[in-house]
């Protein structure tokens, strides 16, 4: 696969989402991937075969005790052509592993290393998962499950960039650097509409503007996004109504005259931001 990062070479001990989903954007990039797994697997796995597949193309996957002699002198000889490493563990089991940063630093100058941590600086070891991040950052809502692991997708995401830019700045100072990923800080971001009141309770996109909200068709639902004015301008013109006039209860009586699937259709045909909500899986 050729791409911006084809010649770079990845090399990875993360398991579960955040660092294989990170690992396989930059394999789409171009770059080229060994994963590691410890003898046990992945647990992905277990939980997803065929998403765990799907993060996996295009990879070698090696099985490696890094506890073991043979396998710490595994991990190095790959870290040895390596440009960049990345790593989800603890920080104490990195350095009882030596695969710390100052350890990998010291015998391969030129890996920069991206570690996905749960929680920043001396509070790395803290145990925690995206369900942890997400409720402690107000993005669980009224004792339900979140419908994604945001946090995990959004650190992965960030985790690729953290590489990309490690990889830049040794292109300026000839060295490799440490990255740190943490998953809280990644919550943090990802609540900051809530913060600010734009999906709060009410907020104005959390169905607090009436063209901006999810309303029951005859069949299914629709999610309508004619935010900005020219949007709502061109909704009301469709449906003879002023713009003042678009309101929760107007629109919610109008939706339910057709399936959510002619109203996808009617939408697209006027160039208005209206889907018809996908069924869960």
């Amino acid at each position: 696969m050729t791409g911006p990062l084809e010649g770079v070479r990845v090399v990875s001990i993360a398991i579960n989402l955040p660092g294989p989903v990170a690992v396989a954007r930059l394999a789409s990039q171009g770059a080229t991937v060994t994963t590691v797994l410890p003898p046990s697997g992945d647990p992905l796995q277990q939980f997803s075969p065929a998403y765990f597949d799907e993060l996996h193309v295009g990879q070698s996957i090696e099985h490696v005790d890094l506890k073991s002699d043979d396998g710490r002198a595994r991990i190095d000889e790959l870290l040895a052509d390596a440009d960049v490493f990345v790593t989800s563990s603890r920080a104490s089991a990195l350095t009882r592993l030596g695969l710390d940063h100052a350890s990998v630093s010291g015998r391969h100058t030129q890996v920069c290393q991206v570690d996905i941590v749960g929680h920043p600086g001396d509070d790395a070891d803290i145990a925690g998962h995206d369900l942890t991040y997400q409720a402690g950052s107000g993005l669980v809502r009224d004792g339900r499950m979140p419908a994604t692991t945001v946090v995990d997708l959004a650190g992965a995401e960030r985790a690729a960039g953290e590489a990309c830019a490690a990889l830049v700045e040794r292109a300026r100072t000839g060295r490799g650097s440490r990255r740190e990923v943490a998953l809280s800080d990644v919550a943090t971001s990802m609540s900051d509409p809530v913060r600010h009141g734009l999906t709060a309770s009410g907020g104005p996109l959390a169905g607090g503007l009436p063209v901006y909200a999810v309303y029951p068709a005859s069949a299914g639902h629709v999610a309508l996004a004619a935010l900005e004015p020219h949007f709502a301008v061109r909704l009301a013109a469709a449906i003879d109504l002023a713009p003042e006039e678009l309101t929760h209860e107007r629109l919610g009586e109008l939706f339910a005259t057709r399936t959510a699937a002619e109203w996808e259709t009617w939408a697209l045909e006027r160039d208005i931001p209206l889907v018809a909500v996908a069924e869960s899986a």
